[in-house]
């Protein structure tokens, strides 16, 4: 077992915790070099380089994971785009990008598998093919040289167990960790409560259980607790900072805030959360226990700066954290300067 991945464990163990930067889809998307709909990090092998700046920029800002961008470069996406030849090389240059950067700025690197979007329970010939294609990624993983592998946005159980399966058989040793996307009640898609699918996720190895997407803060935080409570190993939480509630618990339910038009994927901004928001559940995390944190779909370096901070870290980005008191509208110039306190004030207040 390598020197990095060692110490991922015993961070772990010590009870450290481990600031996590996701949502690489959608910010390419926003900044117009991948598709919405198909979602495919064609940008990996286009434009390199900012693929490169993009894991910096979560560095910069607190993430302790340089994740590889090989989420949805598998077959069935590929095969979407007609680049299907290409996945070898897309997988090996997102590895290569991440482990440069990792080594550089001194973090862990993940590798990445991912829902498959073909898996179906009880279907024996689609098992193997996904099977199939979490093992060709693995394998790459871990020739690319990662410390640990992420296995994500499993909506199954059966695919989440599946991917773990397929680490611990094809991984090398490598620590898994498995995250569910939990869907608008809190049992996966083929019928097992959340609670007890992290239960046996950890029983059969898992080194860290818990969500990712799908849900905001606010609808994830609750399943949290249940699984903190009921798990004795690392708990992670990786919601989309996006304004989930009751009534819609996940971003796919939302709507553009005063009509009944889906948000999702294009319109999400009209329901991103707040900074504050976004401290609220990180200090809840921080709170019950979660070791494992970060953000997902839609996050962006400013949200995950806040994140770090909150569990007591101080990365290069804090340098230029927010300071109000410093502006010349809201700042102490209100107090000593006569003209603003008497014309501007009142506009604002």
């Amino acid at each position: 077992m390598g020197l990095k991945r060692t110490i991922f464990l015993e961070r772990l163990s010590r009870g450290e915790s481990i600031i996590v930067a996701e949502g690489y889809i959608f910010e390419f998307e926003r900044r117009g070099y991948l598709k919405a709909g198909t979602f495919v990090p064609e940008v990996v092998i286009d434009q390199p380089d900012l693929v490169r700046q993009l894991h910096e920029e979560f560095v910069h800002a607190g993430s302790d994971v340089v994740l590889a961008f090989t989420y949805y470069a598998h077959r069935e996406k590929l095969k979407l785009i007609g680049r299907e030849d290409e996945l070898e090389q897309i997988n090996l240059k997102a590895l290569e990008i991440a482990r440069e950067v990792a080594d550089r700025t001194g973090t862990l690197m993940a590798g990445n598998i991912c829902n498959s979007t073909v898996y179906e329970k009880g279907n024996p010939e689609k098992e193997r093919n996904v099977e199939q294609m979490f093992k060709e990624q693995i394998e790459w993983a871990v020739r690319g040289g990662a410390d640990f592998i992420v296995g994500e946005t499993f909506g199954d159980y059966g695919e989440a167990k599946l991917a773990l399966d397929c680490i611990k058989k094809y991984g090398n040793g490598l620590p898994a960790v498995i995250t569910l996307s939990a869907p608008l009640i809190d049992v996966t898609l083929d019928g097992v409560p959340i609670v007890k699918a992290c239960q046996d996720l950890e029983a059969a190895g898992a080194a860290i259980v818990g969500l990712n997407c799908g849900r905001g803060p606010a609808t994830m935080l609750p399943t949290l607790k249940e699984i903190r409570k009921a798990c004795k190993c690392p708990i992670a939480a990786l919601p989309v900072p996006y304004r989930t509630s009751e009534k819609e618990p996940t971003f796919f339910s939302l709507t553009i805030p005063g009509t009944d038009r889906k948000a999702f994927p294009i319109d999400l901004p009209a329901c991103l959360c707040s900074r504050w928001e976004i401290q609220q559940f990180a200090e809840e995390c921080k709170n019950i226990g979660i070791q494992y944190v970060g953000l997902c779909c839609g996050n962006a370096s400013h949200y995950l700066r806040i994140v770090a901070e909150v569990y007591g870290k101080n990365p290069p980005a804090s340098k230029f954290s927010p300071e109000m008191d410093k502006h010349f509208i809201f700042g102490r110039k209100l107090e000593t300067n006569t003209y603003f306190t008497e014309h501007v004030k009142s506009q604002i207040s």
